[in-house]
């Protein structure tokens, strides 16, 4: 059976030296190869100049440095959100998006782990997208690397909030998430990374077996155990109940806060009832913060609450709860860019490619 090609990206240090080792190369290249992949950013091989040139020629021989392929390019009007959707074989489709703050200080990627999802959660237009596999932990580092290179700046945050559900995709996530934070490779600390989930309890009991140190986030939804399943596929697999027990664990052994994500529909999650059903889980998990966050999606006949009853479900939230209540703006909505509409297409916008 031939043996496959070793991609260089998405590899840590070790795997390089395995790959140096076995090219008959000096161990010491591969530290120069990671580098040159992730804190340089280069794009070919011939950039590595700390290589000699037959080193170079050896690596372009014996091993492969590709790219994903950027598609379109939207920028929205409104407050410079840009989503990118990139190629990743053929009919296959991702997309990512450049979140800058207004006063310039944050700037944060949201990225995707999988082609489609696994899952299919009511409100979030990639559940409507069929499952098309797991992305490699090069493709997952190469939105980064891409988007920067577009957007021609650095990221200071990462959230992997975009396509596919990240716990279905474990290993190559947390791989991502490790070189993300490497100092030797992009730099980022721990808590600039955000890994989310629908409720994979699982994968979230993996995490803190694994004393993960990156900032993590349940996409809840619906705080009524006999209710969420109208929203949430997953609930039916990883039940409410369940997922609250592994939301106390995470804050009891790793001592951090988790952060629950709450889509707000009218008619469906919110109303006082629902507010005191989300406070009291607020309560019982003791350290957590709550971003709630306005439907963006209208297929399903649901509609966007007004201003008025946001204020309103968060006024007696916070009548309940004493955890940190954030009402998440949803930057790039002209463009598709905003929670839960990855994969409609942004026709309003004017691309920038």
């Amino acid at each position: 059976m031939k043996e496959e090609i070793p991609v260089l990206k998405g590899k840590t240090k070790k795997e390089l030296e395995e790959i140096c080792v076995s090219l008959g190369l000096e161990k010491y290249r591969a530290a120069q190869i990671y580098t040159g992949i992730y804190k340089s950013r280069y794009t070919t091989i011939d950039q590595f100049t700390t290589l000699s040139k037959e080193v170079r020629e050896k690596l372009k021989q014996h091993t492969l440095y590709p790219e994903i392929e950027i598609g379109r390019d939207l920028v929205s009007k409104e407050d410079g959100t840009r989503k990118f959707t990139f190629y990743v074989g053929e009919n296959k489709e991702i997309e990512a998006v450049w979140i800058p703050s207004g006063d310039g200080g944050r700037k944060t990627i949201c990225i995707s782990s999988q082609i489609g999802c696994t899952l299919n959660c009511k409100f979030c237009a990639t559940g409507l997208l069929e499952y098309k596999g797991n992305l490699h932990t090069w493709q997952i580092l190469d939105q980064v690397l891409q988007v920067e290179r577009l957007v021609g700046d650095h990221a200071t945050n990462i959230v992997f909030m975009g396509m596919g559900e990240p716990m279905h995709n474990y290993f190559s996530v947390m791989k991502a998430a490790h070189i993300l934070r490497d100092q030797d490779a992009f730099g980022l600390g721990a808590l600039r990374i955000t890994i989310s989930t629908a409720g994979v309890t699982t994968g979230i009991n993996r995490f803190i077996e694994n004393k993960e140190p990156f900032n993590f986030a349940i996409s809840l939804n619906h705080p009524n155990p006999n209710a969420r399943s109208s929203v949430m596929d997953v609930n039916d697999k990883h039940p409410l109940d369940k997922l609250i027990d592994t939301a106390k664990r995470f804050t009891k052994e790793l001592d951090r806060a988790i952060t629950f994500e709450y889509v707000m529909i009218p008619d469906v999650n919110m109303g006082r009832d629902n507010a005191e059903r989300l406070a009291k889980i607020a309560r019982s998990v003791n350290k957590c913060k709550i971003n709630v966050i306005p439907l963006n999606t209208d297929f399903t006949g649901w509609r966007r609450p007004t201003d008025e009853e946001v204020k309103d479900f968060v006024m007696h939230l916070k009548a309940k709860t004493t955890a940190p209540i954030l009402n998440r703006r949803s930057p790039g909505r002209d463009i598709n860019g905003a929670c839960g509409m990855l994969a409609l297409k942004g026709i309003r916008s004017e691309t920038t490619k």
